[in-house]
Parts: structure tokens; sequence; C-alpha cells
């Protein structure tokens, strides 16, 4: 099946990010008797001009990636300070395997149907392989990064906040750019005190911090 859009869904985020991030920052001074019921939205702000981020660490968030390509979750796992688990192809198999097809190439029917006869030999060549009897963790050789590979990806606030100021810049991959997109309208309703600085433009699928 052909994949156009990718798709994000929140696992799980901490209880409370804002608060406990509050708290964490305010040990560094001993100012915990300043805590307010909204007190943690200032501070945190002010934390984050100040490049005081380290406090961000202490809360984390998780996601489900589908409908994004082996080609994106090579990009993705290189940011290491953050936890993965995702499809296997030595122990899934890739007979009926999805892909996603570019925009550049999915608007110019000439290089659409090169790209769908490539995608339809690779599935051919794999299948072939596997009725040889060749192990799924070998046969895997001959897939292109275009197959949908699902991850489950955590990291915590700070890492976030790298991943967008680096990925969500315009001459990032467009792949890249709308999954870290989707992350961040997410994040901006789950703690807008962290994530409400960053400035999405739509249009051009990027977002850039306020506070840079």
């Amino acid at each position: 099946m052909e994949i156009f859009e990718p798709g994000v869904t929140l696992l799980a985020v901490t209880p409370e990010p804002e608060k406990l991030i509050e708290e964490a920052g305010r040990t560094c001074y001993l100012s915990l008797d300043k805590i307010t019921d909204e007190s943690e939205k200032n501070f945190i702000r002010n934390a984050i001009k100040r490049g005081h981020q380290s406090i961000l660490e202490h809360a984390t968030a998780s996601f489900r990636i589908t409908g994004a390509s082996r080609a994106f979750t090579h990009q993705l796992v290189r940011h290491r300070i953050a936890s993965f688990s995702q499809q296997s192809q030595r122990y899934v198999e890739e007979n009926e395997f999805n892909f996603i097809v570019p925009p550049e190439i999915s608007g110019n029917p000439g290089a659409l149907e090169i790209y769908r006869d490539f995608i339809e030999q690779s599935r051919q060549a794999y299948s072939k392989l596997r009725q040889a009897g060749i192990k799924k963790e070998d046969a895997r050789f001959v897939l292109p990064n275009a197959l949908e590979s699902q991850i489950v990806f955590s990291a915590n606030f700070r890492e976030l906040r790298s991943i967008f100021d680096l990925r969500l810049e315009k001459f990032a991959q467009w792949e890249f750019r709308k999954v870290c997109l989707s992350m961040l309208k997410i994040m901006q309703e789950k703690a807008p005190s962290v994530f409400g600085d960053y400035e999405i433009d739509e249009e051009n699928i990027t977002a850039k911090s306020s506070f840079k």
C-alpha cells in the first residue's frame, strides 16, 4: 500500500510535566516556597531563555510513529539521547510491505511510474528469495529505504527541543519535518510553557523558537 503522510500518536507523557520541571528547577535555587498554582509558566519560560534547559530532562514523552520510511528512522535514531523500539525486518515478513511516496515523486507522473516499478521489483525479488528458502534477515537486503517502518520513540523534553530545532529547519528532510511538526503540536498542548515559544509555519512545514 502507498503511504503519503506519516502518523504520530502520543503514547505517554510525564504527568503534570511542567510542575515537575519547576520543582526540579527551583531546587537549584532553593526557592520552592515561590511555587504557586501557575508559577511554572514564567519560571520555565525564563529558564529556557537563560539556557537553563537541563531541568527539562526530568519530563519525557513517548510516541508511536507510523507511515514513515526506513530513510526517516535512520535519521531519527541518530538522536542518541532517546529510546527506540522499531519494527524488525529480521522477524516481520515483508511480502506485503507498505511504502512511502515522496511528494516530489507523487507529483510527477513519469517519476511515479518509475518509482512504483522499482518498488514492485523489490517486492518480487524479496518474495522469490523467501520462496527459495532464504531467511528474512537475508532477504531483506533487497528492500528499499522507502518501506514503512513503525517505531516507538521516547525522549526527554530537552532532547525534543533539540530535535525540533534541528529538524524543523527549512533545510531538513521533508518527512522528518512532517513528523516533528505533528509531535510539536502535541507537545504544545501537553506542555505549552516548554514548547509554546515555537512559531509554526504550516505552509513550509517548519517551526522556529521565538527565543532565538
